[in-house]
């Protein structure tokens, strides 16, 4: 494109040598505009967009209401009430800070969760809330490293789920003249769930007869379990050479979203 040369006019005067002065040339509309425009473009133009990358993510358990004031938690999370399945994870804390250390699938009640200070014996229901683990137990040795109470399971050893009794929600062996057999479990009748297991502390330190006994976070069967946590064999393996009494661990277990979210606990 070519461009035609024009020559500025003058405004009428004259220097003293008669010549004349040139006046400025007129401002460019266009150019103008355009520089206009280009600031108004920066000014609207949006922040740019954090990705996912960018974000830190916060870990669970520092979104939680109380963690039971140790260094060690698991938390076991579903979906909704109605859910069988979840996710369990396992957490350090160190210099304030909780890092995951491990996570497994689980599985949770056939009648799925309910909170747990309101929980009824046999509704198969997993109780929410955040609890202490008294001590492990197992028919298989413990896994090198374990530093929990560990307690072999025999042919005399039950758990009394027998309301009237007054080992109500305690491990017994043999059983006691007060518990009965058919409300309560022989564990050993259950070598593949509870090959290696943790107590949770539902229920446990204070009964409430009548509210559940015998919830237990140990090795999965074949399906939803009658109230409990369950995860893989490797899992629980990994969870009990990792606890440390020491560290005062609790599980909290909760849902999503909801009245009985986990970081409700």
């Amino acid at each position: 494109m070519t461009h035609r040369t024009t020559h500025p006019a003058t405004d009428g005067t004259t220097t003293a040598a008669g010549s004349p002065v040139r006046a400025r040339p007129a401002a460019r509309p266009a150019a103008l505009l355009s520089a206009v425009a280009a600031v108004l473009f920066a000014l609207a133009a949006p922040a740019p967009v954090a990705t996912a990358s960018s974000v830190h993510r916060i870990p669970l358990p520092a979104l939680m209401a109380d963690t039971g004031g140790g260094d060690q938690l698991i938390t076991a999370r579903a979906p909704t009430t109605r859910a069988t399945t979840g996710t369990v994870r396992w957490w350090q804390r160190h210099n304030g800070r909780w890092r995951q250390a491990g996570s497994a699938p689980a599985r949770f009640g056939a009648g799925g969760l309910t909170e747990g200070s309101t929980r009824v014996q046999g509704t198969s229901t997993t109780p929410t809330g955040l609890y202490d683990l008294p001590f492990a137990f197992g028919t298989a040795p413990p896994p090198s490293g374990t530093a929990s109470p560990y307690r072999r399971v025999g042919a005399d050893s039950w758990w009394c789920e027998d309301n009237a009794s007054a080992s109500y929600n305690r491990w017994v062996a043999p059983l006691p003249p007060d518990c009965a057999a058919g409300e309560s479990e022989r564990l050993a009748d259950y070598p593949t769930q509870y090959a290696r297991a943790l107590v949770i502390g539902f229920n446990y330190h204070r009964p409430v007869h009548g509210r559940g006994a015998g919830i237990f976070l140990h090795v999965n069967g074949k399906g939803a379990t009658a109230g409990c946590v369950s995860v893989p064999a490797g899992a629980m393996a990994r969870i009990l050479a990792w606890v440390r009494p020491s560290a005062h661990p609790h599980v909290a277990i909760g849902t999503a979203y909801g009245p009985t979210a986990l970081t409700r606990y």
